[in-house]
């Protein structure tokens, strides 16, 4: 690996050189990138754990095309996203660490935290992003300082806080499917002591996919209403910081459309007549989400320590229907397609009742010399009812409420950190966290066509643990360190409770993570090239996973004795002259799940299973030595941002390309639920002018339209989701 960042560092060192006798030197010189991964300001460079960043301009041109939060997969090495149920419950993965599962109350081990506050479950991660001052990723456990259930990472956004500075803008769009969009911000001062800021978007997009090769509708999927606000008040003085954040959400449109039988069987490709702009149907697809929370941060400075509490309250309610067979019709009544349809299959969940509530009180010293340190206190209280719907699928009536849900989860923990300089060059930095989590389940079937009325079926899983971790850094110079971190992470039991069709609940212990991690950080060639790397391994002990639908179409939750992970990540950022800047980043991924005695079921739907079948229970398939599902071995992206002074404006161009390697979208392995490789390209380029800018920008999201299936329904037939088309539009954008 080494030798690989030398070459490179030589590569960009000889393009950086030749440009700075052309180029003014005092101009060029990147910028120090502030992050607050561990709760305080600091230099991105001066912290002892891998971290990426997106703000600016990067975060304008991936948002373009109005895709949801998973517009950032890929985006940042180690990273993934992906959902089942469209822009509402994206899934994370970090490293190939994450859940597959789609139950509403799952748990999953990336956590995502919106201006200080954890959103918990996967239903409040799709909160839009927009009027960003930056986005962080936090690589490998961060269990000492970040609440509960990250041992996997996490993803960190950061809205811009309202100041005594006046400032507003406000930005149009228009695009492909008639997609259309309203963004604007406005805030300054109040009084001497006070200010505000309100932030709104709103984007719509018509539907674009027919229904014709059964109904024959046209244009009746894929569109979408959205709604995303947010206000913020605060006050300071010299001690006391007070900031007050208001957010809502209302979203309407298609939930996740599935599309039976693309899949060639015997290979992972699309079926020679697959049609983008086409279903076949016979079921409804409906999604709506309604959101509000707020956040109170209060700060007071003392001198040498700062107070600060942070308090948060989400609520959500969902409902999301769609037809999961992808078809129409059934082989028992003798009208189908497309293919084999040999049942239907058509339900819905809703969550008429959610609530999550943070409380979160620690002290940090306010750089008193060798020695600083933080400490505090978390608390966490969620509630979240979820009821599953079925339907007639020939006939779209609803039959009854199949079953019920509700989870209650407390947890609590102690925390303290801190950082010891035991040399102008020499850091060490240790925290440790203590952690309680308890869950009271209840589970009932009401009704079902296939069986009885069962239960309540109650689980009431209970633990702690004590999370840690301890790092030295070593810095050469103050452009160039190395650093190594061990830390302890923890993920709290799980409980699977989707009894529509199986008799059991579920219930996943505790999983720990020890990880290892060791990495350079450098600014060289007078602060034109940023180059970071690293390399980590680590060792996930009794990891939860969900074995989803298989040909019992039933979901359950197990522990594989151990998962293993190691992997190295680069990411580079250079100047190559005054007028254009590179960003790469790559990350190889290499993750097994380590259990001799570990069976699922495999798909019920005729795919072509790679794994050794049990020579007891039929249909069970040994994943011992599998990769992690959605974990792909390979991860590269690459920016090239371009200005150029002409007249009283500029021009620019900024060009992005994501890759990700072939993933498996289950735990057992198949021909036909492998994805292929996915390679996603966009670029924006404008003009911008004035002294307030004003820019009109030319945008296009996957420019080479390529089509890839990303992910599937294994218990029925051959069904996948398929990504994103290529989007391209018109932005305007002024600031006052």
């Amino acid at each position: 690996m080494w030798t690989m960042i030398s070459l490179v560092a030589v590569t960009f060192s000889s393009s950086l050189l030749a440009q700075s006798n052309e180029d003014d030197e005092d101009s060029m010189e990147l910028d120090s990138v502030i992050v607050t991964a561990q709760k305080r300001p600091e230099d991105a460079q001066q912290v002892s754990k891998a971290i990426s960043t997106l703000s600016g301009d990067k975060l304008d041109v991936l948002t373009s095309g109005g895709m949801d939060i998973r517009f950032l997969n890929s985006r940042l090495p180690s990273l993934q996203i992906e959902s089942s149920f469209g822009r509402a419950f994206p899934r994370f993965y970090i490293r190939g660490y994450g859940n597959t599962d789609f139950d509403v109350n799952a748990s999953q081990p990336v956590s995502l935290i919106y201006d200080e506050v954890v959103q918990e479950n996967a239903i409040l991660k799709g909160f839009p992003a927009f009027d960003l001052e930056r986005v962080e990723m936090l690589r490998g456990p961060q269990g000492t300082l970040f609440g509960r259930n990250t041992p996997a990472g996490v993803v960190k956004f950061d809205s811009v806080k309202p100041s005594q500075a006046q400032e507003a803008y406000a930005q149009v769009a228009y695009g492909t499917f008639n997609r259309m969009l309203f963004e604007g911000a406005m805030g300054g001062s109040i009084t001497d002591s006070a200010s505000g800021r309100f932030s709104v978007q709103y984007q719509t997009r018509d539907d674009w996919v027919d229904n014709g090769g059964f109904v024959d509708q046209r244009n009746v999927l894929e569109g979408y209403d959205e709604l995303a606000w947010r206000g913020q008040l605060r006050h300071e003085s010299d001690a006391l910081d007070v900031l007050f954040n208001l957010h809502g959400r209302d979203n309407e449109g298609s939930a996740r459309v599935f599309r039976a039988n693309i899949i060639e069987p015997g290979t992972n490709n699309f079926v020679s007549d697959f049609d983008m702009d086409d279903v076949f149907t016979d079921g409804l697809n409906k999604q709506e989400l309604e959101q509000i929370g707020f956040n109170l941060r209060i700060n007071y400075d003392m001198g040498d320590y700062t107070l600060t509490s942070v308090t948060g309250y989400e609520d959500v309610e969902v409902f999301s229907r769609g037809d999961i067979d992808g078809g129409y019709g059934a082989s028992f009544i003798g009208t189908f397609g497309p293919g084999f349809i040999p049942f239907p299959s058509e339900s819905a969940v809703s969550v008429p009742d959610h609530s999550q509530f943070t409380q979160e009180f620690r002290i940090a010293s306010n750089d008193l010399g060798v020695f600083d340190w933080q400490g505090g206190l978390f608390y966490f209280n969620e509630d979240i009812s979820i009821d599953n719907l079925g339907y007639d699928s020939l006939g779209g009536n609803v039959q009854d409420t199949l079953a019920t849900q509700r989870q209650k989860t407390t947890a609590w923990g102690l925390f303290i950190s801190g950082d010891y300089d035991v040399s102008e060059q020499f850091r060490l930095q240790a925290g440790m966290r203590y952690s309680n989590d308890k869950k009271d389940f209840v589970a009932e079937r009401i009704t079902s066509p296939f069986s009885p009325p069962i239960g309540p079926l109650v689980e009431n899983p209970e633990d702690d643990e004590i999370s840690w971790d301890l790092s030295a850094t070593y810095e050469f110079n103050d452009d160039v360190n190395v650093y190594t971190r061990v830390s302890k992470g923890f993920r709290a039991p799980s409980v699977q409770g989707r009894i529509a069709f199986g008799d059991t609940t579920s219930v996943a212990n505790s999983e720990t993570i020890l990880s290892w991690e060791a990495g350079l950080k450098s600014t060289l060639l007078d602060r034109r090239l940023r180059m970071n790397a690293s390399v980590y391994s680590y060792v996930v002990d009794d990891l939860q996973l969900t074995a989803v639908g298989g040909v019992g179409n039933v979901t359950q939750l197990l522990n594989a004795d151990k998962a293993r992970g190691q992997g190295l990540e680069l990411e580079i950022e250079a100047l190559l002259t005054a007028d254009l800047l590179l960003t790469a980043g790559y990350s190889y991924n290499d993750t097994e799940i380590d259990d001799p005695n570990l069976y699922v079921a495999g798909c019920g739907s005729g795919c072509t299973v790679l794994d050794p079948e049990s020579s007891v229970n039929a249909g069970q398939f040994l994943i011992h030595g599998n990769n992690l599902p959605q974990a792909p071995e390979n991860v590269f992206n690459l920016t090239l941002s371009y200005t150029r002074a002409i007249g009283s404006g500029e021009f620019f161009t900024f060009v992005d390309w994501a890759y990700r390697d072939e993933v498996s979208f289950f735990l057992y392995d198949s021909v036909e639920y492998t994805g292929k490789s996915l390679s996603e390209l966009g670029l924006r380029t404008g003009y911008r002018w004035g002294e307030k800018w004003q820019e009109v920008a030319l945008f296009v999201r996957n420019m080479t339209d390529e089509h890839v299936i990303v992910g599937g329904i294994d218990f029925n037939n051959l069904t996948g989701f398929v990504n994103e088309p290529r989007t391209f539009g018109v932005e305007y954008k002024i600031e006052f």
